[in-house]
């Protein structure tokens, strides 16, 4: 039983370093590597919830304003995001994700299937089929 857990850990750590090197990957292609996981799940947000303000994000990421500020600033000077005036109310200003941001946003579900690519190569049809159905089982 104890040289099975082994195994498992061995090869759940080498499937964690295979998604750290497609997520890495994804990251370099669009030339922020040094981007943290903060950052990204804020970029996460601002895609998921569509027509979003600072104050929203503000509430939502339990920041204050100014913080908020600040860290649209830097994603401005990244080239991640842009200010977009609201047709019906011109004071209010919704966030908006670049094609640089939006590919960041939907990183982690690029590098998962990269991964998957990766596992899948490696395995033939019957292999495949087993792993999902065991997959299937976890809980």
């Amino acid at each position: 039983m104890r040289d099975r857990e082994e195994h498992l850990l061995e090869a759940l750590e080498n499937l964690f370093r295979t998604r750290h090197e497609c997520s890495c990957t994804v990251f370099s292609e669009c030339g922020l590597s040094d981007l943290t996981v903060r950052q990204v799940a804020y970029l996460k947000i601002i895609d998921e919830q569509g027509d979003i303000t600072f104050s929203r994000l503000a509430e939502i990421t339990r920041n204050s304003k100014p913080t908020i500020t600040e860290m649209i600033n830097k994603f401005v000077r990244m080239e991640c995001v842009y200010r977009e005036r609201c047709p019906e109310d011109g004071r209010v200003l919704y966030i908006r994700l670049t094609d640089k941001g939006q590919k960041i946003a939907k990183a982690e579900q690029a590098a998962l299937r990269r991964m998957i690519e990766r596992m899948m190569d490696s395995l033939d049809d019957q292999e495949q089929e087993l792993l999902v159905r065991i997959l299937q089982k976890v809980r």
